[in-house]
């Protein structure tokens, strides 16, 4: 039967996210239109950003905090791109973007000393194999595969090499040792529900420390460069971006903040984030056509929750045909008004992706998930008949 509830906010996209719950245009009144960036208002706006985000993070005192062009993807290609080559670099990728990262540093930067520890979707590497003595790129939270690294644990304090850690869905919903960590980077439009655009840059002394003693071999477009004379641009920490950056996204941002503080901090966003997975959870556990697409729920990601179909039906087509009948369940709860943007990304083995971070109600994924029942019924009974 169609179920006879929809959720409230029907977006569970993985990016741009929900908005944070009772947001309106009225959140952004307070932005600082017309102004210079560069102004006294601007330039606190800015700084309030960063702030605000280090308060609710924890980030350390000593790492420095920035603003940048591009998104995450602008922040992670500004760090390979002027932090790489001092020594040999793991390139670590269990999913679509860890793997754009590999493309970059052997194709685009053609980096000499890169060793490549790949995983299949739903899994992540043993990162036992991994050598911290070398640089290491990696992303936390593998956004189109649902796998997340478990801790820490594995990286050495006393390591030799940077750790850059592309965090962008996991940072406001994942516990992050930012002390193993030298470079973070992350955008507004995922965890926090922010606007596209922007991104940040999280720098540990051990990164600035490289920064303002080697030198890339290859030129850097001005959007990358962080040091002048060898010397860190202490400005762009402290809210003096290094191109135009939005005043009215700048605004929702410090909404989201807000709100993320009046919900209890990084530990109440983790745990509205938790609730969503638990929930799907339980459901899973209840059916019989659907499972998770990581099996082992150590490193399985809260916030992007990718679902395999597992119906001896589904798994008896061809991958052409899983991936219409993914598309079309899909379709089928968006035609509903009951979820949007549910599909699996393009890349990803044919099934459903559902974005559960802090920003997602919980009341919403529960009344999501019986019409993903419904959905899938509707679609098999549909194909049969034909």
């Amino acid at each position: 039967m169609t179920p006879a509830v929809r959720p409230s906010n029907p977006r569970f996209s993985s990016g741009p996210c929900a908005k944070r719950p009772g947001w309106s245009l009225d959140a952004l009144s307070g932005a600082s239109l017309g102004r210079s960036h560069r102004s006294k208002d601007g330039k606190a706006k800015l700084g309030e950003v960063i702030e605000r985000s280090r308060s609710i993070l924890g980030i350390p005192s000593d790492y420095r905090i920035g603003i940048v062009p591009a998104s995450d993807t602008g922040a992670v290609e500004m760090a390979m791109w002027s932090l790489l080559g001092a020594r040999g670099v793991d390139m670590l990728a269990w999913e679509s973007f860890g793997k754009g990262w590999i493309t970059d540093v052997a194709k685009q930067l053609k980096l000499e000393d890169v060793r490549c520890l790949e995983a299949d979707y739903g899994e992540i590497v043993d990162l036992a194999q991994v050598d911290c003595d070398r640089d290491v790129v990696f992303t936390w939270n593998g956004t189109t595969s649902g796998a997340r690294v478990p801790n820490g644990d594995w990286i050495p304090a006393d390591r030799a090499g940077l750790t850059i850690c592309d965090a962008t869905s996991a940072v406001f919903a994942m516990d992050l040792p930012f002390k193993k960590l030298d470079v973070i980077t992350w955008s507004w439009q995922k965890v926090l529900g922010g606007e596209g655009a922007h991104g940040m840059i999280v720098l540990s002394p051990r990164a600035v420390e490289r920064l303002e003693s080697y030198t890339p071999s290859w030129p850097l477009p001005k959007i990358f460069r962080l040091t002048k004379g060898g010397k860190l641009i202490e400005g762009v920490f402290k809210g003096e971006t290094i191109n135009t950056p939005s005043m009215l996204c700048v605004e929702d941002a410090l909404d989201s903040l807000r709100w993320a503080e009046s919900v209890g901090g990084l530990t109440g966003l983790m745990a509205r984030s938790e609730a969503n997975l638990e929930a799907v959870s339980e459901w899973v556990g209840d059916s019989d056509w659907v499972d998770f697409l990581v099996s082992d729920p150590a490193i399985r990601s809260a916030t992007s929750i990718c679902l395999k179909f597992v119906d001896p039906w589904f798994q008896s087509l061809s991958t052409d045909e899983q991936a219409a009948i993914a598309k079309a369940v899909a379709k089928q709860v968006e035609d509903a008004d009951a979820g949007y943007d549910l599909g699996g990304y393009r890349d990803a083995p044919p099934g459903l992706r559902l974005w559960g971070g802090s920003t997602v109600e919980l009341a919403d994924m529960q009344a999501l998930l019986p019409w993903l029942d419904w959905a899938f019924e509707q679609v098999k009974s549909q194909k049969a008949a034909a």
